[in-house]
């Protein structure tokens, strides 16, 4: 069974404008030593809620904002709803909706809830939540050590990951509805001052297939900022250097069904 809860303290943003990303709780909140007893985790994931609210602050004007939903779906932490809603107000982390669901029905929670971006560092919830056609992207807790005012979101195209865990067609058109409001919030700002910074990375191929990628994502009005064309080296060294907030798996080669 699927609960929703509103968070009073925060105002509710534009539905038909807002960029409705979904994170984790266990992603924002670990166990305490006492029984009920919650902490913030201090990683990368609270200086990505930092960014995102900052981000809202600068583009609250344009009524075009990220619109934060916390999902439960671990067993225990769902028996610390309260604790989780009272943390999140009391630590004032703009998160505008609490969606507790079961690990079985979670994906067609964030269905319900009209989520664009699925964000986790579990790999199968990010695989669960793309069968729905739910975008999602990993969490890359690397960014963690580098503390940053910029939220930086990487495109990553990787065969190696083609056909199984690819791109579903429905998450392919997620992609382009995703893009288009991303893409209008980073030309809000300038190219040398921006807090949202668009990455590609392509890890097969030479320079044609990022150049094709290149074009690609710019069709769907993303205008990357920086592009690594890796042509099958090690993607590692160049991941501990970029550190972004998170990676969109992306397949641009493989035409729609």
């Amino acid at each position: 069974m699927t609960s929703m809860i509103l968070n009073t303290d925060v105002l509710q943003k534009d539905p038909d404008r807002a960029v409705v990303v979904a994170i984790t709780s266990r992603e924002v909140f670990e166990k305490g030593a006492e029984e009920d007893h919650l902490i913030l985790r201090e990683d990368m994931t609270t200086s990505l809620l930092q960014l995102l609210h900052e981000m809202n602050k600068r583009l609250e004007q344009e009524n075009l904002q990220f619109d934060v939903v916390l999902i439960t779906t671990d067993s225990q932490q769902q028996q610390q709803s309260s604790s989780i809603i009272s943390s999140t107000k009391h630590h004032s982390l703009e998160i505008s909706r609490f969606c507790f669901a079961n690990e079985e029905d979670f994906a067609e929670s964030l269905q319900k809830n009209n989520v664009q971006l699925f964000l986790t560092s579990d790999r199968n919830e990010a695989s669960q939540a793309m069968q729905k056609g739910v975008l999602s992207a990993l969490l890359d807790h690397r960014a963690a050590s580098a503390p940053s005012d910029q939220l930086r979101i990487m495109f990553c195209e990787d065969s190696v990951i083609q056909p199984d865990s690819g791109l579903m067609p429905a998450s392919r058109q997620a992609l382009q509805s995703l893009a288009v409001q991303l893409g209008e919030m980073r030309r809000r700002f300038s190219l040398t001052d921006s807090p949202l910074c668009f990455i590609l990375m392509t890890t097969h191929g030479g320079k044609d297939s990022c150049v094709n990628s290149l074009l690609t994502l710019r069709s769907s009005g993303i205008h990357v900022d920086e592009a690594y064309c890796l042509a099958g080296a090690p993607r590692d060294p160049i991941m501990s250097v970029v550190q972004p907030h998170f990676t969109i798996r992306v397949s641009f080669s493989e035409s729609e069904e």
